[in-house]
């Protein structure tokens, strides 16, 4: 059995499943149910709320919902991963929560408690504000940069306190290449982030990946390496954060530092198997035959029948020929 070397042959199959094991239509498939309830502070559910379901690994996999009068939803079809379900309604404060789902064993009904808006609060109150962030989000899905980047302004200037959305307009600048304004909005976010007791930390530490990328994206390999680890130094036990920046380098082709942040997610988060996946194309790119297979295998005990293990099987019986 050879397992050291890389054929031209074990090369081509590795990239043509690698593709398709990174195709968004695959990521976040499964056969896990999530399901859960949206209620008010005191309890009672609120009907009609609109749920939305995000994989954490590919922003643009999404699922809606509207809630049923007795305030429940659920949702089919999901795989393994981390999930962050966002419920909102008029005259209540959007609320979000993360959720990791295992095709192994049951995932717990998610309860999600909605407070009330207070006008002088700042934050979004009407449905006209949602339907503003929920059109730009599709633009920048489309590549419609400019026209995302409007309304997210839009969206910002009617609800000030919702800084948050910095992270979005500074995005939609770094796409279009403007990498200058792209950090102005990551450095006014992590400005306005430090009289943010809740949220203040991610989201400072996800400005910082971001200001990373950028440097990243302009070839500033040392400015992106400061970044990547000051965003680290701020949330080290961010296993997303870890992941992404991993991701990253990976798409960069920068191997040997996507296995560093990969290592560190599978580290902060050992049963998460997605790092375990990611470590086993890195040797794979690296001609490691041996290490990448441990990893695949890895990869296999944890999430053992999905399309993604089925396609990390057929890569290992091809390098054990």
């Amino acid at each position: 059995m050879r397992m050291n070397v890389l054929s031209k042959t074990t090369l081509m199959i590795f990239i043509v499943l690698f593709s398709a094991a990174s195709a968004p239509a695959q990521a976040g498939r499964g056969t896990a149910r999530l399901a859960g309830v949206v209620v008010d502070p005191n309890g009672k559910p609120i009907p009609s709320a609109k749920v939305v379901l995000t994989f954490t690994r590919e922003q643009n996999i999404n699922q809606e919902i509207t809630a049923n009068k007795n305030g429940e939803w659920g949702f089919l079809g999901i795989g393994t991963g981390d999930w962050v379900v966002t419920a909102s309604a008029p005259g209540f404060v959007q609320a979000s929560q993360s959720i990791y789902v295992s095709q192994l064993k049951l995932t717990p009904k998610v309860t999600i408690v909605l407070q009330k808006a207070k006008k002088e609060s700042g934050v979004v109150q009407d449905e006209a504000s949602f339907a503003l962030l929920d059109e730009a989000n599709l633009y920048y899905k489309d590549g419609k940069y400019d026209a995302a980047l409007v309304l997210f302004q839009q969206f910002l200037d009617k609800n000030p306190a919702a800084y948050q959305v910095l992270l979005n307009i500074g995005d939609c600048y770094r796409e279009k290449e403007d990498y200058e304004n792209a950090i102005k909005s990551y450095n006014d976010l992590i400005e306005q982030a430090k009289a943010d007791s809740a949220m203040g930390k991610d989201m400072t530490a996800k400005a910082l990946a971001a200001i990373g990328l950028c440097h990243m994206r302009q070839n500033n390999l040392e400015e992106a390496q400061k970044y990547f680890r000051q965003s680290l130094d701020t949330s080290p036990q961010d296993e997303n954060l870890a992941y992404n920046v991993g991701e990253i380098y990976f798409s960069n082709q920068k191997i040997d530092e996507a296995l560093t942040y990969f290592e560190l997610a599978a580290k902060i988060k050992p049963d998460w198997p997605d790092p375990y996946l990611k470590l086993g194309y890195v040797y794979l790119n690296k001609g490691d035959m041996t290490r990448a297979v441990e990893y695949f295998e890895q990869f296999l005990k944890l999430e053992p029948n999905t399309e993604r293990s089925a396609q990390v099987q057929n890569i290992i019986n091809t390098i054990k020929k």
